[in-house]
């Protein structure tokens, strides 16, 4: 009788990754948050003048259909409408002279308005 060896499961490919700074940032705001909040959702909405924009939010649950991951010790919670938009995505925090902000380092993105607050994007080929 042969015994049949299982391979060890494949870790499914994360949509979305952190870098170490964002992850820190992200950590430290929802330490210091009002509210019993598990991790940040993130997503796309229509808008601005190239037609798309990023969100990000607070999250307590996941919604109905929503992608929940973690990278780094952060709950990631992405909408199900902007999944295909941000596969391969990191998402990173950088501070300049005159600010800090978050930043979507996106494969998919195709251009960016001069304001830099919204963008173009092609849905990721499954």
């Amino acid at each position: 009788m042969e015994t049949q060896v299982q391979k060890p499961r494949r870790e499914r490919p994360k949509p979305v990754k952190l870098t170490d700074a964002a992850a820190a940032r992200i950590t430290e705001i929802m330490a210091g948050a009002d509210g019993k909040y598990t991790g940040v959702r993130v997503g796309v909405t229509n808008g601005g003048c190239a037609g798309m924009s990023y969100t990000m939010d607070y999250a307590s649950e996941a919604k109905p259909f929503e992608e929940v991951m973690e990278d780094k010790g952060v709950k990631i919670f992405i909408d199900p409408k902007a999944i295909l938009f941000l596969i391969g995505t990191e998402l990173d925090f950088v501070q300049e002279k005159l600010g800090a902000r978050f930043m979507f380092n996106n494969p998919n993105q195709t251009s960016a308005c001069g304001c830099g607050e919204s963008v173009q994007i092609t849905p990721a080929s499954s």
